[in-house]
């Protein structure tokens, strides 16, 4: 009886192991596809202050982890955020859902400009300025103009666009109030 017991209790306890490790890869996969899932894309105006042909910050923000891209822009056209998009998308996949507040012509030719480029992507429309979701990357923006404009002064560099790699890593090492962790 007791080699017989032995063998199922350790069959039992492979099972059990196997089904926790399906189970981790599940659990890994659900948060792999819910990062990207719903992004905020806006675009900060620096065209008063341009740094030589960059004249917009591109700010791209994952909803869910609130990690933040940023881009230097030339102009603000759809085929330019595009060109910005399409690498992180490539990267990180294409979200679900879009949000921006720069008007649903200008968020069409972009979801339309992407999805020329990559037949796979599913993008939708998220609800224009929506409240809660938009405030999240205008208070980010806020965070990367005042940013920006310490990195300038303490480096003594007015070419914004050097110090944007280095303002997104540390906008993402910063702790956030809203998810009670850095992104």
């Amino acid at each position: 009886f007791y080699p017989v017991y032995f063998m199922i209790n350790t069959i039992a306890l492979s099972c059990l192991q196997i089904i926790q490790y399906i189970g981790r890869i599940i659990s890994v996969a659900f948060v792999i596809i819910a990062v990207q899932f719903s992004l905020q894309l806006d675009l900060i105006d620096y065209q008063s202050q341009p740094d030589g042909e960059f004249k917009f910050v591109m700010n791209h923000q994952d909803h869910l982890t609130k990690f933040v891209q940023l881009r230097p822009l030339r102009r603000k056209t759809a085929k330019e955020v595009a060109d910005n998009l399409l690498p992180i998308f490539l990267i990180f996949g294409a979200p679900a859902i879009l949000h921006t507040d720069n008007g649903r012509e200008f968020d069409n030719e972009i979801i339309t400009e992407l999805c020329r480029r990559w037949k796979d992507a599913k993008i939708v429309h998220g609800k224009p300025r929506h409240s809660q979701s938009q405030g999240s990357v205008e208070r980010a923006n806020q965070d990367i103009e005042k940013m920006i404009a310490v990195w300038m002064a303490d480096n003594n560099n007015n070419h914004w666009s050097e110090g944007l790699p280095f303002i997104q890593f540390a906008k993402n090492l910063a702790y956030h109030n809203g998810i009670k962790m850095s992104p």
